[in-house]
């Protein structure tokens, strides 16, 4: 899986977590919100990937993570990510919202405001997470 296939998985989880939100489906949906995240960040790791380069074992390790502050971490995007929150209100309340994401969201149920909560938090076109971590793809 390269840096591409994880855009790309990100962009299908959002018409999947869109679509599952639409129909009433809103643990699915809740579920799939973060893993757009999840692969969104994954694909900032991987841009700092260098061709050719071997990559760090200890960072191929904690690359395989659930857990999206962990990600950011990693992606060595936490300082921007502090500068946005300080910087911009909105996104600091949706990146709160997103960053309780756990996969272990597949084993609970979600409400209809729970799932419309976090997509938002995602999708907001000013102020979403997603919109955020695209401009480090």
């Amino acid at each position: 899986m390269n840096r591409n296939d994880l855009i790309n998985l990100s962009r299908t989880r959002l018409h999947e977590a869109r679509a599952l939100l639409k129909s009433g489906h809103y643990s699915g949906s809740y579920y799939l919100c973060g893993y757009i995240i999840e692969c969104g960040l994954k694909a900032c790791i991987a841009k700092n990937t260098k061709k050719y380069d071997f990559p760090d074992k200890n960072i191929v390790k904690k690359s395989y993570s659930h857990d999206l502050e962990k990600l950011v971490r990693i992606a060595g995007l936490e300082l921007d990510l502090n500068n946005e929150i300080k910087k911009d209100q909105t996104f600091g309340i949706n990146w709160a919202v997103v960053k309780d994401w756990s996969e272990n969201s597949r084993y609970r149920m979600y409400d209809k405001k729970s799932a419309q909560d976090i997509y938002s938090a995602i999708v907001n076109r000013n102020h979403g997470v997603l919109k955020w971590i695209k401009q480090h793809w």
